[in-house]
């Protein structure tokens, strides 16, 4: 059963949709092209997502939402989890899919229009994807970004990691904010994931970007 919030996903996601089809046109399959200020940025996001698989010992299936031109496929392509794995990536914006294929010509990656995960995999991770609200009222993006979570986390066996910009003050140190994107506070949804997904949650703020990521496993870790 889809939740209401997730009814009302086409609706305010179409400008989001439109917008990074412009981004894309006007940067190319470059960070900037999905709104990262540059590569080291983007890769530090990769690296402390990918850590709630370490000590995984097979190849597994990801789920990434939000998936832009495939690049976080490319960081995880040449390794262990992804010798025998699956990648499957979800967009909404049609250029990004249709770029995100080009790129990635690989047996191991699949690249789908939608606003949800449409297979189980063993973990699943979003990167930004709910950073862009546009006009949206920030109540409403909340209850729709809530909502995400718990649709992405259902269809995710082992864990489930994803990054918000930062509403604290103290990780943003004085950072500049925009009218249309979304700052969350990290308690909050480190707490909502305790309620809601599993109590096996953790917070990693201890990178210098004006954000912060959330680990969920199914098990404890250590």
């Amino acid at each position: 059963m889809v939740s209401k919030p997730l009814k009302r996903a086409p609706r305010i996601l179409a400008p989001v949709a439109v917008l990074y089809d412009r981004r894309l046109k006007r940067f190319g399959a470059r960070p900037e092209g999905v709104f990262w200020l540059d590569a080291d940025g983007q890769r530090l996001r990769f690296e402390i997502l990918s850590r709630i698989m370490e000590g995984t010992g097979e190849s597994v299936i990801v789920n990434d939402l939000g998936c832009g031109y495939g690049a976080f496929f490319r960081f995880l392509k040449d390794r262990p989890v992804m010798e025998d794995g699956l990648y499957l990536g979800y967009d909404i914006s049609k250029s990004m899919v249709e770029k995100a294929k080009r790129l990635n010509d690989d047996p191991r990656a699949k690249f789908v229009q939608g606003p949800i995960a449409t297979w189980r995999a063993d973990y699943s991770f979003a990167s930004g994807t709910y950073n862009m609200r546009m006009d949206t009222d920030t109540g409403e993006w909340a209850e729709y970004v809530r909502a995400s979570l718990v649709q992405l986390w259902s269809a995710s066996e082992r864990g489930l990691a994803f990054n918000m910009l930062a509403d604290e003050d103290s990780i943003r140190r004085g950072k500049p904010r925009q009218d249309d994107l979304y700052y969350a506070r990290s308690r909050e949804y480190l707490d909502f994931c305790r309620r809601e997904l599993s109590p096996h949650s953790i917070l990693i703020d201890d990178y210098p970007l004006a954000e912060w990521t959330i680990a969920v496993s199914r098990e404890p870790t250590e």
